[in-house]
């Protein structure tokens, strides 16, 4: 009987409890004043920039609480899951969809590691958003750097309940 109720019963979702976050990073991402104000470009490759720059910050704060190891991991995963799926979207097949996603992995790990550097001072943030991120031409750095430092403060500022609950917007 235990299998019959494993197969039809129902699953449980074992990312519910990062979800809340998840919506809140890419809705965060997804700021209009983002594009139209800060310079970043209003492109795919940007669009992934903020996502992946929103999602390396709630990381750094997932990090400074051991209580959210576990947490942090999920949320990784709901990004490799979406990051599949936008990239089936587009019309990759499954032969290289694996690939492209461990190359957007890479690219969000270093984007963490260099927020991370610049955040602790070993590097201005300016240059290291206008070496990371798609600006459109022209852009000035500068108030894409405050609004890092901003979303930074705010994680900081929060509990670990408020967080999971993706509190993170202004």
């Amino acid at each position: 009987m235990g299998l019959i109720a494993r197969l039809l019963g129902k699953k449980t979702d074992e990312h519910a409890a990062v979800r809340p976050l998840w919506h809140a990073a890419v809705a965060l991402a997804r700021t209009p004043r983002w594009y139209a104000e800060l310079g970043l470009a209003d492109s795919v490759p940007g669009r992934f920039d903020a996502v992946a720059t929103v999602l390396s910050l709630v990381l750094s704060r997932m990090e400074q609480s051991p209580a959210l190891a576990r947490e942090a991991i999920l949320l990784t995963e709901l990004f490799v899951t979406d990051m599949d799926a936008q990239l089936r979207e587009t019309g990759l097949g499954d032969m290289v969809v694996g690939k492209h996603v461990g190359k957007l992995m890479g690219a969000l790990g270093g984007r963490k590691g260099a927020l991370d550097a610049a955040l602790a001072g070993r590097e201005p943030l300016e240059e290291v958003l206008a070496r990371n991120l798609s600006l459109a031409e022209g852009a000035d750095p500068a108030g894409m750097a405050a609004e890092v430092r901003a979303i930074a403060a705010r994680l900081a500022a929060l509990d670990d309940a408020s967080l999971l609950a993706g509190k993170i917007a202004a």
